[in-house]
C-alpha cells in the first residue's frame, strides 16, 4: 500500500492501537537490550554512541536525530510519513529510557554485568523488541525516518537495487556507531538475520485483523 501523507487506511483504529502497543513493546525490549550491552541494531547503537559524546539522554538524543532526518524526508517524499513515523521518532527511545532506569534502580546494572543472566535475558529481550517492531511496522502507518530515508535514496540511485541501497544505509551507521563507541555487538548481528523474515512472520499472522469479516 502507497501512503500518503499521515493517510488513514481501511481498519485505521486497529492499525492506530497495533503500531502503539508495538512502538511501546520496541522500547520495552530495547531497553533490556540496552542494559544487557550486547549490541543494538545500527541506528540505537549510532545513538547512544552519541549520548556518550554529549550530556542528553537516549530519549531525547533518539529524538533529535529522528527529527534530523524527518525534514529530510519533508524536503523530498512526504508520501512517507504517517502516524507510525510520529509515534516511532516520540515513544521508543522514552519508553526505553522509562525502564532502563527502572531496571537500573530495581535490579540493579550489576545484574546485567553478569554474563548468565545477561545470557538468559539476550534471546527473550531480542524476541520482544523484533515483536514490538513488526508489529509497528505491520500496522501500515508509516515506518521510522530511519527506515524512510533509504527508499529516498533508492529513488534518486536508480541504477542500485533497494537491497544495496539499504545495507549501505545500516553498515554506514554500524560504522558511525562503532566509532562513536555505540554498542555493536552479536545482537546487531541477530537483528540483522531476523528483523526481515519477523516482519513477514507478523505481518502474516496479524493480517486476520485488517481483512473485512465474510457474510454468514
Amino acid at each position: 500500500m502507497k501512503l500518503t501523507c499521515f493517510a488513514r487506511p481501511p481498519f485505521f483504529l486497529r492499525r492506530l492501537v497495533m503500531m502503539l502497543l508495538g512502538v511501546f513493546v520496541q522500547g520495552f525490549g530495547l531497553s533490556f537490550l540496552i542494559m544487557i550491552d550486547w549490541g543494538t541494531d545500527p541506528w540505537t547503537g549510532f545513538v547512544i554512541g552519541l549520548t556518550k559524546h554529549f550530556p542528553i539522554s537516549y530519549g531525547n538524543c533518539q529524538l533529535i536525530c529522528a527529527a534530523v532526518l524527518f525534514l529530510v524526508i519533508i524536503a523530498f517524499d512526504m508520501s512517507k510519513i504517517g502516524f507510525g513515523t510520529i509515534g516511532n521518532m516520540v515513544i521508543v527511545g522514552y519508553v526505553a529510557d522509562f525502564f532502563s532506569g527502572l531496571w537500573t534502580r530495581v535490579i540493579g546494572e550489576a545484574f546485567f554485568d553478569q554474563i548468565l543472566w545477561s545470557g538468559l535475558l539476550l534471546l527473550p529481550a531480542l524476541a520482544v523488541f523484533l515483536a514490538g517492531a513488526s508489529a509497528y511496522l505491520s500496522a501500515d502507518l508509516g515506518g521510522s525516518p530511519y527506515d524512510a530515508v533509504p527508499f529516498i535514496l533508492s529513488a534518486h540511485l536508480k541504477r542500485i537495487p533497494f537491497k544495496f541501497v539499504r545495507m549501505g544505509w545500516d553498515v554506514s551507521f554500524l560504522v558511525l556507531g562503532f566509532l562513536l563507541g555505540g554498542p555493536i555487538g552479536v545482537i546487531t548481528i541477530l537483528i540483522a538475520f531476523f528483523l526481515g523474515p519477523a516482519i513477514a512472520w507478523f505481518q502474516k499472522k496479524l493480517s486476520v485483523f485488517f481483512k473485512e469479516k465474510e457474510p454468514a
